[in-house]
């Protein structure tokens, strides 16, 4: 909870132990039926995935915002983001069914009934749904492919000067449009890489 205060910018609340708790069991449970990440340990899914998805927060523009998750598989990183942020308007696309199952359990069970997910590639439901097609300020993304092809897509989803974060590999290829940025995860001494690209006006 202490990285909520770190990287959100406010003080944890009990609120925040609850949702997150009901969050874990949650994925915890669908996790040994259908596997949807290898991580088996409650410690080291808070730990690699809820804490690593907080690690976006501090690079979004002020809130509120419209945000996409491309690739959201078991809602990372963009339900721990909007667990804590409020003003984040959040879209969740998935194309696995059963993953699909899971993030509207989830929304359902952690009361967040504004969160709107999408089933289906990301590249074919931006072609298929107007409504998704240049309306986001920031869309974001944990290890579902290339760079420079996913930040591709994220640019239909993205208005003019929008913000594409996603989570690098170890040593990225620094390359145009990406900044490199390497975050410190509080409360250790480890780093994590993460790449940042605008979508030009």
């Amino acid at each position: 909870m202490t990285a909520i205060e770190a990287l959100a910018g406010r003080a944890a609340t009990l609120e925040d132990r609850r949702r997150f708790e009901r969050y874990l069991d949650l994925f915890v449970r669908w996790n040994r039926t259908h596997r949807m990440t290898a991580l088996e340990s409650p410690s080291a899914i808070v730990r690699d995935l809820f804490l690593d998805s907080l690690l976006f927060l501090p690079l979004l523009p002020p809130r509120p915002l419209t945000v996409v998750d491309i690739g959201a598989g078991a809602g990372i990183p963009g339900l721990p983001m909007r667990l804590v942020e409020p003003g984040i308007a959040l879209t969740l696309v998935e194309s696995k069914r059963k993953r699909v199952s899971f993030l509207l359990a989830a929304c359902r069970e952690l009361g967040l009934s504004d969160v709107i997910v999408k089933e289906g590639r990301a590249e074919a439901l931006v072609q298929s749904d107007a409504g998704l097609a240049g309306t986001f300020d920031a869309a974001v993304s944990r290890a579902v492919g290339p760079a420079p092809a996913l930040f591709a897509v994220a640019c239909k989803y993205l208005k003019p000067g929008g913000l594409f974060i996603a989570a690098g590999p170890p040593q990225p290829l620094v390359r145009r449009p990406f900044e490199t940025i390497r975050v410190v995860v509080p409360g250790s001494r480890s780093r994590r890489v993460l790449l940042k690209a605008i979508k030009e006006g």
